[in-house]
């Protein structure tokens, strides 16, 4: 389980005083995402903490060749944010049989806090995880994503 905390105000301040920063943080989904919301900067603090508390789940942090795109929050049906898995983060993720991860996010005008919560099983005979409910994105040789759905 991991768990991060963000004052929206050092999201607010990350956004008008490093516009390129956000673009390396946040993916494209994300941010129109966030940014066709009122009150974007309390969403976008929610999904950068969701990212930090995924990969405190996973243990690691920011690890050598991950990418804070690697971890990609999105909007479900009903509002629910679901986690989307790209590159060295997905390959991980695959490594240690990762069989389901869950996010939950809130936010006030002042805070945004989330939490993951992430569960491991043994490797199913096929090498992908045993269980379903993950979306891991692995890409071709030509850089082109296909997500990969367990059974």
């Amino acid at each position: 389980m991991g768990v991060d905390v963000l004052e929206v105000v050092r999201m607010a301040r990350l956004v008008t005083e490093s516009p390129g920063v956000v673009d390396r943080v946040f993916t494209r989904p994300e941010l129109e995402y966030c940014l066709g919301r009122r009150r974007c900067h309390e969403h976008l603090a929610a999904r950068f903490a969701a990212k930090e508390a995924v990969l405190k789940a996973f243990g690691t942090g920011l690890g050598q060749r991950m990418h804070w795109t690697d971890v990609e929050i999105v909007h479900g049906a009903g509002g629910r944010p679901h986690v989307r898995l790209y590159g060295e983060v997905a390959c991980w993720a695959r490594r240690h049989a990762l069989a389901d991860l869950d996010v939950s996010l809130s936010h006030t005008a002042k805070l945004a806090i989330a939490q993951a919560v992430a569960v491991w099983a043994a490797p199913s005979e096929s090498g992908g995880p045993a269980l379903p409910g993950v979306v891991i994105v692995e890409y071709s040789e030509e850089g082109v994503p296909g997500a990969v759905s367990p059974d």
